[in-house]
């Protein structure tokens, strides 16, 4: 039985309740930190002989060398031959879509002169090797392999290696597929911690990337946090999350499955729904009970949106749009008569979805902007993964002589300021040519 609860903005007590919602979940508990840690420091330690010892006790693999972790380009195209016609044609539209939008997001070098022809300027170049971690086994995610692969492949990655676990040896054919047509280089049948280890320190069979990408849970979430600094990482995601602003033009059925479409993902996934009408909530509820029962995950549904949902009552759009920022939500639909004014409006937001047709759903999959996204509240200061996040960039600076006599004085006194005489003699040098 749904049970969600209900805020109003109104009530004296709101401030508190409204920061209960904010402050759930989210951190990892410490037996998981600390079965991370020790996963972390065998595979550092003993290589290929732990990550062989762990992806057999976690997933039970049967195999005699590590080795036979590697699926094979040969491997990945006889599973990618046993999807449908269907399947190929929605992975293949959604590739296109993908890409298209990612193409638009590369950063550019410049270079500028001034007066006295000293010449600054930017250059950017890609990250050399990325790894991507895939969910697999019963929670397989070939969307996820295309938003992860694809930006990296335009950003001119050169080397994509992918890690999905395959528990008793199930291997997805879609992941598989998905693979194939993202442009994945290498892949190896591993997961959790221990394939976040090996991604970061490399082992006798796991090249070492520069950057880690993809979901997982809180085990794979703690490892990727623990081996930060030793490689770059997308973000520390929690569990999914949309907030759906309406106004009495929104459709209670459809506004009931997008938030189950969160609902779905996991018990501690969040769905808020913030509306100006009082009966919309009834509305919406009563849609929410009368389709949980079709669905096939409707116990998860029904735990997130009764232990982690809420209904929130506001005057106005003016303060949903307050609300939301304060929320900083990971998708946000506007399902409102004018979207793209209440949108103005909105600053902090993973994905913003306008108007009546945009579910988050068509984010997700096909859209061609990208579903990994902040979450708990951090779009406040994060941005979704894009081509930039498989870029970097080097400052470059080429004095004139000109420019050099200028600079030195300046730098001279700066650096005089600092006690720092290495550097003022060093910048003075410059000046006596």
């Amino acid at each position: 039985m749904l049970n969600i609860r209900r805020l109003n903005s109104q009530d004296a007590d709101f401030s508190a309740q409204f920061n209960n919602v904010l402050q759930q979940n989210q951190s990892a508990e410490n037996d998981v930190r600390d079965t991370v840690e020790v996963i972390i420091k065998e595979v550092r330690e003993k290589g290929d002989q732990a990550l062989f010892a762990y992806t057999k006790k976690f997933d039970q693999v049967d195999v005699n060398n590590i080795s036979e972790l590697e699926i094979s380009h040969a491997q990945m195209e006889k599973y990618a031959n046993q999807i449908s016609r269907e399947q190929r044609a929605a992975l293949e539209t959604a590739t296109k879509r993908i890409r298209d939008y990612a193409e638009k997001q590369s950063l550019q070098s410049w270079s500028s002169k001034d007066d006295d022809g000293n010449e600054l300027g930017q250059v950017v170049t890609a990250l050399e090797k990325v790894g991507v971690y895939v969910p697999g086994g019963k929670a397989a995610y070939p969307s996820s392999v295309l938003m992860n692969v694809i930006p990296a492949k335009v950003a001119g990655v050169d080397s994509i290696n992918m890690v999905v676990p395959t528990p008793g040896g199930e291997i997805n054919s879609m992941v598989m597929a998905a693979a194939l047509v993202a442009g994945v280089n290498r892949a190896f049948a591993i997961g959790g911690a221990q394939a976040i280890a090996a991604l970061a320190y490399g082992t006798e069979t796991i090249p070492k990337v520069d950057k880690i990408v993809g979901p997982g849970n809180a085990y794979v979430a703690t490892a990727k946090q623990l081996v930060f600094g030793q490689v770059g990482i997308d973000m520390i995601a929690g569990p999914s999350e949309v907030l759906v602003i309406c106004d009495e033009s929104a459709n209670p059925q459809w506004i009931a499955m997008d938030l189950f479409s969160q609902a779905e993902h996991d018990e501690k996934a969040r769905a808020i729904l913030i509306s100006t009408q009082a009966d919309f909530f009834d509305q919406v509820q009563e849609q929410m009970q009368s389709l949980l029962k079709g669905l096939d995950r409707a116990e998860i549904i029904t735990q997130s949106v009764n232990d982690c949902g809420a209904f929130i009552k506001v005057k106005d759009l003016d303060e949903a749009a307050e609300l939301s920022n304060q929320i900083a939500p990971e998708h946000l639909e506007l399902c409102v008569s004018e979207p793209e004014a209440l949108m103005k409006k909105i600053r902090n937001a993973g994905a913003i979805f306008l108007g009546h047709y945009s579910p988050e759903v068509f984010g997700d999959y096909c859209a061609g902007s990208n579903h990994v996204l902040p979450t708990a509240g951090t779009a406040r200061f994060s941005s979704p993964l894009g081509v930039y996040d498989f870029q970097k960039r080097s400052s470059v600076v080429n004095c004139s002589k000109t420019g050099a006599e200028k600079l030195s004085a300046v730098a001279s006194i700066l650096a005089e300021s600092e006690g720092l005489t290495a550097h003022a003699q060093s910048a003075e040098y410059r000046k006596k040519l």
